[in-house]
C-alpha cells in the first residue's frame, strides 16, 4: 500500500514514540513509504547504471560477477551498505516480480523501477505490464526518460527538438492515465534533453500527482547549466534521485565532463540532499557514478546551439568562466587502456567510495 506523505501525519510525538517498547518492531512493520520521518534512516542507494560494466558482464570475472538480474544486484548492494537500488524492470513476468519482491523484504532495501515510457498507443499494453510488474516487486517509483540521447547530439535544428518534444508530451499523457491507474508514481529524469526550467514547466502543466522528476544532480552541466540552481528548480517536483558529482575540464571544443566520486566535483551535494528532503520527506538518494571516459561537450559547435534559441555571446562567456572556475586539478576518471578487470575493478571502487562519503557527509 502505497501512501502520499498527505495521507499520514503521524500524530505522536517522537518522544512519546522511543518510549514505547515495541517501537522497533513496529517500524519494520511500516512500508518505507509510510516511516515517520524520525525513523526513516535509509543508506543511499544505488542506480544500475553504477553497474554499466558489469550488469550482465562476458568477463567471467571471479571477483566481480557479473548481475544478471536485479537479484543479483540488490545482493551485492546490501553487502557493501546501500539501502536500496534502481533498476529496469522490462521483461519482468509475474513470477520473477515476486522473487524480486521476496528478496527486497528479506534485504531490507527499497526498490525503485527504470521503465521506457509508452512510444504509442500500441505500446500502452506492454508499459502497462512493466509497472503492474514493478508494483508487484514493491517498486515505489519508477524513473523513466524522454530521451535516450543528449540533446545537443541528436537534433540538429529547433525543428527537430520541437518534433521531439510533441511526442514527448504524447508519451507523457499516455503513461500518466496507467500510473494513475494503480497508482505508482513516474518520474522523469533530466537526461541532458530539458533544461530545468522546461521540465518544470512540463510538470506544473500536467498537473499529475503521479508524474514528477528523477533528479539528477549533474546531468545539465552539459546544457550549460550550474548544477546547484538546476536542483534548486527541480527539488520540488522530485520523486526520486539520481546523486552524482561532476569534473569538468576544458578542451577545444567546449568541455570535457565525468562523473567523479562524490566530494571530488563541484556539485554541492549537501544542499543538494537538504533541498530534496525540504519538498519531500519520503525521497530516497540513490548514487549515479557511471564510471566510464569523459563526455564531450561541444559548446563552442555552431550545432551545439540549434536546439537553444538565441543566445547572447555574453551569456556563453559567463557560462565559459564557470567552467573555467570549476575545472578539476585533477585529470577525469577514464577507462580507455584498462582491460576487462581493472574496468570492473575501478567501477566497484568507485561506487564504495561513494557509499562511504554518503554515509561520513551526506546520509548518517
Amino acid at each position: 500500500m502505497n501512501l502520499s506523505e498527505k495521507h499520514f501525519r503521524p500524530t505522536v510525538s517522537r518522544r512519546d514514540f522511543l518510549k514505547s517498547s515495541s517501537a522497533s518492531a513496529l517500524a519494520l512493520a511500516f512500508p518505507f513509504s509510510m516511516i515517520p520521518d524520525f525513523l526513516r534512516d535509509i543508506p543511499m542507494g544505488v542506480v544500475v547504471h553504477s553497474y554499466g560494466a558489469r550488469w550482465g558482464s562476458k568477463a567471467g570475472s571471479t571477483k566481480y560477477p557479473a548481475f544478471q538480474d536485479a537479484i543479483d544486484m540488490m545482493e551485492h548492494c546490501k553487502s557493501i551498505g546501500a539501502g536500496g537500488i534502481q533498476v529496469m524492470v522490462n521483461g519482468w513476468e509475474t513470477d520473477f516480480a515476486k522473487k524480486v519482491r521476496d528478496a527486497r523484504e528479506n534485504l531490507g532495501l527499497y526498490l525503485e523501477g527504470s521503465i521506457s515510457m509508452p512510444k504509442s498507443r500500441d505500446d500502452v499494453t506492454r508499459f502497462e505490464k512493466e509497472v503492474k510488474a514493478a508494483k508487484e516487486a514493491g517498486a515505489t517509483v519508477l524513473r523513466t526518460v524522454c530521451l535516450n540521447g543528449r540533446r545537443y547530439e541528436n537534433f540538429a535544428s529547433a525543428g527537430e527538438f520541437q518534433g521531439f518534444k510533441s511526442r514527448a508530451l504524447e508519451s507523457i499523457h499516455l503513461a500518466e492515465s496507467i500510473v494513475r491507474k494503480h497508482q505508482v508514481r513516474l518520474a522523469i529524469e533530466n537526461h541532458k534533453d530539458w533544461k530545468a526550467k522546461e521540465l518544470a514547466e512540463l510538470i506544473q502543466n500536467l498537473g499529475s500527482e503521479w508524474v514528477g522528476v528523477t533528479l539528477d544532480f549533474g546531468n545539465n552541466v552539459s546544457l550549460l547549466e550550474d548544477p546547484d540552481e538546476v536542483i534548486e528548480v527541480l527539488a520540488p517536483y522530485s520523486f526520486s534521485t539520481h546523486v552524482k558529482d561532476m569534473g569538468v575540464k576544458q578542451n577545444t571544443e567546449g568541455f570535457l565532463l565525468s562523473e567523479v566520486p562524490l566530494g571530488e566535483g563541484i556539485v554541492d551535494l549537501k544542499r543538494g540532499v537538504e533541498l530534496c528532503k525540504k519538498h519531500n520527506s519520503q525521497i530516497t538518494f540513490s548514487l549515479e557514478m557511471i564510471t566510464r571516459d569523459p563526455l564531450e561537450v561541444p559548446c563552442l559547435t555552431e550545432k551545439y546551439w540549434a536546439t537553444f534559441g538565441d543566445f547572447q555571446a555574453t551569456d556563453l562567456a559567463k557560462k565559459l568562466d564557470y567552467i573555467r572556475s570549476k575545472e578539476s586539478k585533477k585529470d577525469l576518471p577514464k577507462v580507455q587502456g584498462l582491460n576487462s578487470e581493472e574496468r570492473l575493478a575501478f567501477e566497484e571502487e568507485n561506487v564504495v567510495a561513494c557509499l562511504e562519503y554518503s554515509k561520513a557527509n551526506l546520509l548518517s
